[in-house]
């Protein structure tokens, strides 16, 4: 197994959470009820994971 396998995947995770809190986000903006607010911060999410994506991958092209 490759040194840089687990990176890999973890970079791959930290996109899925990305995708995953853009939908969250636009879902959000098109709600019918605007009264109901959420507790997650999902471009604030969506940011950090695509950071860390960004990260991982960096370090699993070093390895």
């Amino acid at each position: 197994m490759d040194d840089a396998a687990p990176y890999w995947v973890a970079a791959a995770v930290a996109l899925l959470v990305a995708i995953g809190a853009g939908v969250g986000d636009w879902r959000r903006k098109r709600r019918t009820d605007l009264d109901r607010v959420g507790l997650i911060d999902w471009p604030t999410l969506q940011m950090l994971a695509l950071i860390g994506s960004a990260i991982l991958v960096m370090i699993a092209l070093h390895d």
